[in-house]
């Protein structure tokens, strides 16, 4: 099986592409620079240039591909909008796919994004899986929460740096989820029949709040947080002017999420069944907890080892000078 995945240089993407190698597909990625991808070729993908965005560049990835993985999503440093890469995009992927006779189709979305209908993304994400169900096509879609990876800028290192750590709203918990069970889920969705054309919940171990991630931070990593609360109708009001200017909608869109995290409401689904289907067990998926546990031992040995050099340089520095010529004895 020839396996194309789309957006396998995002955190998501490069788990999808190490665990479908893993695994023994024959892996190819769609990619828009060799050099940032390097690292894929490296571990066995083939490399195909190409964009998203230029449909005719996707078709020729699509030649001789078996099934595809799209992990493609819009980033905060991407200049096109969120409209122009999940959207416009995606149609044109989905349809592309369609008429390469692609076999099977996995592709990610957010939980509960038919709850949302004011915020961008949210609806962009429930319009594409109505669009991907009546293709045709062979789909699974998985829908997320959030991931794990995400963490450790907005509160690991904050916390590690007396940096402030931004809080808004009313904290919604979320069942965040390590990016490497993701890819999991995902590779094994191509080998099961029952997972055709249908959408499944994959989320962490339970929800958590941020001020609960807040609290794990500050005992494994034994400091403590500069919390700083930002007003939601603050961000609401920002978000409306930015609406204004052109050059303001893709920050406007993005600051529309907050509805979604400040919400109160848990980002969080039952996995239960989930697991029976894709023959999981529960005990493997990383918990938050870990997560944390695992980066705050890796920084503290390194800062204890960074600390032991630069000791050890100091000392050197401070021991006397010696001559390479003894000392003629006096009688």
């Amino acid at each position: 099986m020839t396996l194309l995945i789309v957006g396998a240089t995002g955190t998501l993407g490069r788990q999808v592409a190490r665990r479908a190698i893993d695994e023994g597909y024959k892996v190819r990625c769609l990619v828009r620079s060799a050099k940032r991808a390097a690292f894929l070729r490296e571990w066995g993908a083939e490399l195909v240039g190409g964009d998203l965005c230029y449909p005719e560049t996707v078709q020729r990835a699509l030649e001789g591909v078996t099934a595809v993985i799209d992990a493609a999503t819009a980033r905060p440093t991407d200049s096109l909008s969120i409209k122009q890469i999940d959207w416009d995009s995606k149609v044109a992927l989905i349809q592309a796919a369609n008429k390469a006779c692609v076999e099977r189709f996995i592709t990610f979305s957010i939980l509960n994004a038919d709850k949302y209908p004011d915020v961008p993304l949210m609806e962009i994400k429930r319009c594409t899986e109505l669009y991907l169900a009546e293709s045709g096509l062979n789909y699974t879609v998985l829908q997320l929460a959030g991931f794990m990876q995400g963490l450790i800028g907005q509160y690991g290192i904050p916390i590690l740096e007396g940096q402030p750590v931004w809080v808004t709203g009313a904290s919604s918990p979320v069942a965040y989820m390590d990016t490497q069970d993701i890819a999991k889920f995902a590779v094994r969705a191509l080998q099961l029949p029952e997972t055709s054309k249908k959408a499944f919940p994959v989320v962490g171990t339970r929800a958590w709040s941020a001020e609960e991630i807040i609290s794990v931070c500050e005992r494994l990593s034994g400091k403590t947080a500069r919390v700083t609360r930002m007003p939601i109708n603050l961000l609401r009001t920002v978000r409306g002017s930015l609406r204004f200017f052109q050059w303001g909608w893709n920050v406007s869109d993005r600051l529309a999420f907050t509805e979604v995290l400040a919400s109160g409401k848990p980002l969080d689904a039952s996995m239960d069944e989930v697991y029976k289907v894709f023959g999981f067990d529960v005990s493997e998926t990383t918990t938050l907890e870990s997560y944390f546990q695992e980066y705050f031992n890796r920084i503290m040995k390194k800062l204890k080892e960074l600390d032991y050099e630069k000791n050890k340089s100091k000392n050197k520095k401070q021991q006397p000078k010696r001559t390479p010529f003894k000392k003629a004895n006096t009688q």
